[in-house]
């Protein structure tokens, strides 16, 4: 067949600068790509009506589910694909997450640089680059143990391996309270008088940091409560998830499918502008925590409740509503038989981020005591079916004429309700 050919083809070649077997990191990403692009020929190519054998052209269910396993054994090529990419990926992602913090680093010593002209070179400025060199090398060797899994940013990569809103939220609050203490740490320790220590010392009292600590306790929280929402409500089968081949940075804005998420978008922006301000009060107030102000803190919290409620609405089960026999143009109305097409009708079927053939090709519907796949039916661009509110399988001969329940597996595993059809003879 194609795909076999597919297989084997980019395996034979020379593990050099243009390799493409997946097999190694140079090479990950361009196997990936031509598997891709090999794939979204070949639909388009049978959605045209191109490209099928003889010997099953003459029967519309034996070319339709040809076509099905040829699209699903293409798919599972790009999945082994995208899997490789995603790992190689993952594998050079602690390089650079190292670079970007020490060129965060620098930024910092250069922006210190120019602002102590005319003004002087003070402890303050010391204590925070020496803050920042601590915190940079604690999260290089944070990224060199966790350098198969994204380097620093393995703490944020959720369990489907994206990048987790709440975790990258809560992260930044961690690291600009403890860029606070060290510098405080540090100019303590180059205090010379009592007086200026005991300064320092109450800049850690609570009613100078509450804000910023109130807004740490609550980020840190949610974090480990949608983690925890998340997973009962997968074990429950009322939430849909898929993994996803590597983490990307619009994950942190989107939803499962790739579409902007509200709760999320609004979480991440409150947020970012609070972090900054904080900063700059530090940056102005070295002597003690950023005093985040009450009003803003507030605000803060209004968006961490907004984002909480937003993962508890998401989702939602499958459901069947009905089943009738699928008629084309010129039929006659009949009964459900063995070998007639069936539309499930329904919602949630396609879960969010199972757009891709490979997950497609793993729905199945049980009719009685039978399992059925539901076949691809490619159109330019896309599929026909399966789609999150409608399904067309076939009722196979082994179904037991009679009173049958119809059942929807999704690619995520989630089972539906049970509808009951009646099925003659």
């Amino acid at each position: 067949m194609a795909v076999q050919e597919a297989r084997q083809g980019p395996d034979t070649g020379a593990h050099a600068g243009g390799c493409s077997c997946g097999n190694c990191p140079h090479g990950a990403r361009e196997g990936h790509r031509r598997a891709v692009a090999a794939f979204l020929s070949r639909r388009d190519e049978f959605a045209a009506g191109q490209g099928l054998p003889a010997a099953v052209a003459h029967s519309v269910s034996a070319s339709r589910q040809w076509i099905s396993e040829e699209l699903a054994q293409s798919a599972e090529l790009v999945a082994e694909r995208g899997h490789a990419e995603g790992q190689a990926w993952l594998a050079r992602l602690w390089l650079r997450t190292t670079c970007t913090v020490w060129a965060a680093v620098l930024a910092l010593l250069l922006t210190q640089s120019l602002t102590a002209v005319g003004a002087g070179w003070s402890d303050a400025r010391t204590a925070g680059l020496l803050a920042a060199l601590a915190v940079a090398g604690a999260l290089t060797a944070a990224s060199w143990f966790h350098r198969a899994r994204g380097g620093a940013l393995a703490p944020v990569i959720g369990e489907d391996n994206r990048l987790s809103t709440s975790r990258a939220v809560a992260a930044a609050w961690v690291l600009l309270v403890a860029y606070a203490v060290l510098v405080l740490a540090g100019r303590l320790a180059a205090a010379s008088g009592p007086r200026g220590r005991d300064a320092l010392i109450s800049g850690l009292a609570l009613e100078r940091g509450a804000g910023v600590v109130t807004v740490l306790a609550v980020v840190c929280g949610i974090a480990v409560l949608v983690r925890r929402v998340v997973g009962l409500r997968v074990l429950g089968q009322r939430l849909q998830k898929v993994r996803a081949h590597r983490p990307r940075a619009a994950d942190l804005l989107t939803d499962d499918s790739g579409r902007g998420a509200f709760a999320d978008i609004q979480y991440v922006v409150i947020n970012v502008v609070a972090v900054v301000f904080a900063a700059v009060r530090l940056a102005r107030r070295p002597d003690q925590l950023p005093d985040l102000p009450w009003g803003l803190a507030l605000v803060v919290l209004v968006s961490a409740a907004t984002y909480l409620a937003g993962k508890y609405a998401e989702g939602g089960r499958p459901v069947i509503l009905s089943v009738v026999r699928s008629r084309e143009a010129g039929d006659l109305d009949a009964p459900i038989r063995t070998g007639d097409d069936i539309e499930i009708r329904g919602a949630g079927f396609v879960p969010p981020g199972a757009q891709t053939a490979d997950r497609l090709s793993r729905m199945v519907v049980r009719i009685g005591t039978v399992h059925v796949h539901v076949p691809l039916v490619p159109v330019t661009g896309g599929f026909s079916n399966p789609a999150d509110a409608l399904l067309t399988v076939p009722v196979p001969a082994d179904v037991e004429p009679g009173r049958v329940e119809v059942q929807v597996v999704t690619a995520a595993g989630v089972e539906t309700n049970r509808y009951t059809i009646d099925v003659t003879d």
